[in-house]
C-alpha cells in the first residue's frame, strides 16, 4: 500500500520516537517535531488512518500509538535513512577485535563477545566451510604410557584435536608410523571427504594393524566433521532480560539459543543481509523479538554469518551500517589470518 508524503513522515516520526523513548506517541509531540505545518487534529486523523491499516497499535485506551511489526517493515524498507559510518565509530568498532590472536576460532568468539557488548543484544557468529578445505597435515603426540593428542591441521587454519585413550603402549616408533601412515592417507584430501565411509576404508589398509588404531582412526573422523561443520558462538544470552517487553518470552528465547540446529537454520541465509521483525519470524519464541543478520566473506567467498536477537524495538538506522561494517572487517581479519596461515 503507497502512503501519502505525510503519512510516511508520521509514521517514521513515531517509529523513531518509540525506538529513542519506548513511549507510546501522541499526536501533541509529533505536532511540535514535523516540519510540515499540520495541527495535532490533522495528525491524528492520519494517525488514526495509520492504526486502521495496521501500522500502528494503540497499546492501551487513551495511549498514544506504537508502531506495529507491519509499521517496522514499512519503516525498514521504505522511510529508515542509515547515515554512513563516521571515522570515529569505524575506528570504535575496530578497537572490539583481538587483532593480535591469529586463532579464526578465538577471533569469531571474540567476535560475538565484542557484538553483544557494543549492540547490548545476543549475537551470533558462525562459520561455513569451504569446499575447498584441505587436510593439511595430521599430529600425534604422546601424554602418557596409554594416551595421546591427536590434531588435526586444515588449510583455511582452522585446527581441532583431541585427546585419545589407547589400547596399547605409546612408544615414538608407533607415534612416527601412525603419523606417517595418516598423513600419506588424508593430507591435502577434501575436509568433506572424510567421512566415515573413508575412513573404514583407510582402516582396512592397515591390515593387522587395524584394531589397535581404531580409536585414533575414530578420532580423526569426529575432528574433521568439527571442522567441515564450521564455527559457531553465540554470546549475551542474558541481556535480553534487561528487555521488559521481552519478559514473557525471554525464557523460551534462552532455552531456543542453547539449541545450535535451531540457531544456524534462523541464521543461515543465501541473503547478503537479512531483518525478520517480530511475527515474520517463524520460531514463536521470536514472535516478540526481530533477528538481524549480514553475512560475511573471505578471499571474496561467503564464509559465514554475524546476527543479532534483541527487542523489535531496535535502532535499526544505527544497528545495520553498524552491523554491516562490522561483518565487513570480520571478514578482512580473517582473511589475513588465513594469509598468514598460508605463509
Amino acid at each position: 500500500m503507497n502512503l501519502s508524503q505525510r503519512r510516511r513522515q508520521i509514521l517514521a516520526a513515531i517509529v523513531e520516537n518509540y525506538i529513542k523513548t519506548g513511549e507510546p506517541v501522541g499526536s501533541k509531540l509529533l505536532s511540535g517535531q514535523l516540519e510540515m505545518n499540520v495541527s495535532s487534529a490533522t495528525i491524528r486523523s492520519e494517525m488514526a488512518w495509520l492504526f486502521e491499516r495496521g501500522y500502528l497499535e494503540q497499546p492501551y485506551t487513551s495511549a498514544g500509538r506504537v508502531p506495529s511489526h507491519l509499521g517496522y517493515r514499512e519503516y525498514i524498507d521504505s522511510l529508515m535513512k542509515c547515515k554512513p559510518l563516521t571515522e570515529s565509530e569505524k575506528n570504535e568498532i575496530n578497537s572490539l577485535f583481538n587483532v593480535r590472536d591469529p586463532d579464526p576460532e578465538k577471533l569469531l568468539e571474540d567476535a560475538a563477545e565484542a557484538l553483544s557488548g557494543y549492540t547490548n543484544c545476543a549475537t551470533v557468529t558462525s562459520s561455513i566451510t569451504p569446499k575447498n578445505v584441505l587436510v593439511r597435515r595430521v599430529e600425534l603426540i604422546a601424554v602418557g604410557p596409554g594416551t595421546v593428542v591427536i590434531m588435526i591441521v586444515a588449510s583455511n587454519g582452522v585446527i581441532k584435536s583431541k585427546v585419545c585413550r589407547v589400547d596399547f603402549k605409546v612408544t615414538q616408533e608407533l607415534i612416527e608410523f601412525f603419523s606417517k601412515f595418516s598423513n600419506s592417507r588424508l593430507a591435502g584430501r577434501s575436509i568433506d571427504t572424510i567421512t566415515s565411509d573413508y575412513i573404514s576404508s583407510v582402516s582396512v589398509t592397515l591390515g593387522e594393524y587395524s584394531s589397535l588404531f581404531t580409536s585414533l582412526l575414530v578420532a580423526i573422523f569426529e575432528l574433521c566433521k568439527e571442522i567441515n561443520d564450521g564455527q559457531y558462538y553465540i554470546s549475551g544470552s542474558a541481556k535480553l532480560l534487561e528487555y521488559g517487553e521481552l519478559s514473557q518470552l525471554v525464557r523460551d528465547l534462552m532455552v531456543m539459543l542453547e539449541s545450535r540446529e535451531r540457531i544456524q537454520s534462523l541464521f543461515d541465509s543465501n541473503k547478503d543481509f537479512k531483518i525478520l521483525i517480530g511475527k515474520e519470524n517463524t520460531s514463536m519464541e521470536l514472535s516478540g523479538a526481530s533477528l538481524v543478520s549480514t553475512s560475511y566473506s573471505i578471499h571474496g567467498q561467503k564464509a559465514g554469518t554475524v546476527g543479532l536477537i534483541g527487542p523489535v524495538r531496535l535502532d535499526y538506522a544505527k544497528i545495520i551500517p553498524h552491523l554491516e561494517y562490522f561483518a565487513s572487517t570480520l571478514g578482512e581479519l580473517l582473511s589475513d589470518t588465513y594469509e598468514i596461515d598460508e605463509e
